[in-house]
């Protein structure tokens, strides 16, 4: 456990994917590890000598089971968050005081029965499809600004294939 002041730790660096299904809505997942009611979208660290984009793709394998899917776009620049003052210390061996991420787009291309959430190392007991002006509400409240940004971010992407979506069930 690190004695270190939290404002002096560093972000570790990873990644999110906001994972579009072909009707629009958005994979989230419910955590494994706390006893909230947490949702979140796959995120993860990036490893050593991995780009970005590579660390996506293994994430979502990693978390999910399957890594079909074809990126659609990528966040301009890197959000980040903080973690709650209590979990500080708890988690990433206390070297890091939040999470600095880069964050993809993606549209699934796999089927539903493709994801499995019970991969070698689980951190996600349910999961769901869900609307894209939900997500917030799900969210724990210490990442709901970066979620927020990352809405921002993919908002024409999500409009996009809202609309695509429509026209195939009409």
């Amino acid at each position: 456990m690190s004695h270190t002041p939290p404002l002096s730790l560093p972000y570790r660096s990873g990644v999110g994917l906001m994972l579009f299904n072909p009707q629009g809505l958005v994979f989230t997942a419910k955590r494994i590890d706390t006893a909230e009611n947490a949702w979140q979208m796959p995120q993860g660290g990036i490893d050593d000598g991995e780009t970005p984009v590579e660390a996506a793709l293994r994430e979502m394998k990693e978390e999910i089971g399957t890594n079909q899917a074809e990126i659609l776009g990528e966040s301009a620049g890197w959000f980040h968050y903080d973690l709650p003052a209590e979990l500080v210390g708890k988690v990433w061996k206390g070297r890091y005081r939040g999470q600095r991420q880069k964050w993809f787009a993606l549209r699934y291309t796999g089927r539903d029965c493709d994801i499995d959430i019970r991969t070698e190392h689980p951190e996600f007991n349910d999961w769901r499809w869900t609307r894209f002006d939900q997500l917030i509400e799900l969210i724990v409240p210490f990442k709901r600004d970066l979620y927020r940004a990352v809405i921002g971010e993919f908002t024409t992407i999500a409009r996009d294939l809202a609309i695509a979506a429509g026209s195939r069930n009409s």
